[in-house]
């Protein structure tokens, strides 16, 4: 056990999250997502859900604050505007840790093919559809 890391975030995935350079991305993905087809690192925490993920996420990961946008989700299928419950508790969890940043959207295959090129894939048991996000790795700056 280490002292104010959430018990969440395993050994496999600090690993890959201490691993990960400025730009780096990595996805949180739900239960439905094609997560071992995209050819990346793979952390398995399927009784978890995607929000409680991001949130053990984001206590450790900064967010690229050099960028326009450093979280995606997927737009829904045939109607890009519309936003899911899921998708605001992002914003949610991301208004937390990272003031000011939000999710913006991408059309399915854009966001399957970010994901392929990605650092690592966490696949969660999240149930709700479009339960998915890319997060990309900001820096600490010196205090």
């Amino acid at each position: 056990m280490l002292k104010n890391i959430p018990p969440l975030l395993g050994p496999d995935l600090l690993s890959i999250l201490r691993a990960m350079g400025h730009g780096d991305e990595i996805a949180i993905v739900d239960a439905n997502y094609p997560a071992t087809a995209m050819g990346t690192r793979l952390v398995r925490l399927d009784g978890h859900s995607a929000t409680d993920v991001l949130d053990a996420v984001l206590r450790v990961l900064p967010l690229d604050d050099f960028v326009d946008h450093a979280a995606f989700g997927m737009a829904v299928v045939g109607e890009p505007e519309r936003r899911e419950p899921v998708m605001d508790a992002f914003d949610d969890v991301i208004s937390r840790h990272e003031p000011g940043m939000k999710l913006h959207l991408l059309e399915r295959f854009s966001f399957y093919e970010r994901v392929r090129s990605g650092f690592a894939v966490v696949q969660t048991g999240e149930g709700r559809l479009y339960g998915n996000i890319i997060l990309k790795k900001g820096v600490i700056r010196p205090q």
